[in-house]
């Protein structure tokens, strides 16, 4: 990738429905134009000019709140095991994520101020989210306690420095408080290094390494085989999300005339992801105590 493609965010928006081109000035909602030489969602038509755009995404995303909440409520039944804590904090970043992606990437009709101010809380929590997965493989490996205020206070902490970081860095991109991400916003390129580097690279760097050390902890500390399908699988639709979503987006998008985009689809592998990464953790865990020899009953 030359310098001049580093931190270029305008061939990905001009080609997919991404939460961070709602902050670049290419990008117009109320007319649904988007970017220049691209094909973008224009929806369901309602008034005065207003378009509901991507509603597959949105109701997609609301039953990925429901079957995270599901999941939440499954792992707090799971008293035995380990990460437990951990893990509810993850599905509760996930929760909050897909909450503002119906208003991000499901083109749900806004004002402009509004929509900033939803993506610049979708791009933290994206890389605080990713952040707390990668916290629940070393917490595996039990350097901690897990559950402790120390093991959740520490994941918590951590995380929202990482969503407060970003979050302040795309607002500023969008509200152009201090013209400082905003000044390489503005052109053909719609170039910002900071989130290409906290969007696009860092996310994969912790998913990279989430799957590196829950392989090694399966294989090397467990010594087991079968949990491997689950968590390859989740990284195998996490893939197949992330290739309609760059890939093939565009071509959906002009073979239905903009009803639909790869948007949808990579809602709905990460949702299935998210659940095999669930299946996954609870396929290495215990729900419950072992009950003491002495304490059967005939």
């Amino acid at each position: 990738m030359g310098s001049t493609q580093f931190g270029n965010f305008h061939d990905f928006c001009r080609d997919s429905t991404l939460p961070v081109c709602n902050l670049f000035p290419g990008f117009s909602y109320s007319n649904t134009t988007g970017f220049d030489g691209g094909c973008h969602v224009t929806g369901i038509s309602l008034s005065n000019g207003r378009h509901l755009g991507n509603l597959g995404s949105i109701l997609l995303a609301g039953v990925a709140i429901l079957v995270s909440a599901y999941l939440l409520w499954r792992s707090e039944r799971k008293q035995a095991a380990v990460g437990r804590r951990e893990m509810q904090i993850f599905l509760l970043g996930y929760i909050v994520m897909e909450i503002c992606e119906i208003f991000t990437v499901g083109k749900f009709p806004l004002n402009n101020t509004v929509r900033i101010a939803f993506t610049g809380i979708h791009l933290g929590m994206i890389v605080a989210t990713l952040w707390a997965l990668l916290l629940n493989a070393i917490v595996g490996f039990q350097l901690l306690d897990d559950g402790t205020p120390l093991s959740v206070g520490l994941m918590v902490a951590s995380a929202a420095a990482l969503f407060i970081g970003t979050g302040y860095i795309a607002l500023d991109t969008g509200y152009n408080w201090t013209g400082f991400f905003a000044k390489n916003s503005y052109g053909p390129l719609n170039r910002n290094t900071g989130l290409y580097v906290l969007y696009q690279l860092v996310p994969l760097v912790f998913l990279f390494a989430f799957f590196v050390l829950e392989t090694a902890l399966v294989i090397r500390v467990l010594g087991e085989r079968k949990p491997m399908i689950y968590l390859a699988a989740a990284a195998l639709l996490f893939a197949i999300g992330q290739i309609f979503n760059y890939v093939v987006s565009i071509h959906i998008c002009s073979g239905t005339h903009g009803k639909i985009d790869g948007a949808l689809f990579e809602t709905l592998f990460t949702l299935l992801s998210v659940v095999m990464v669930w299946t996954f953790w609870s396929s290495i865990t215990e729900d419950d105590w072992p009950m003491p020899a002495g304490n059967t009953y005939t």
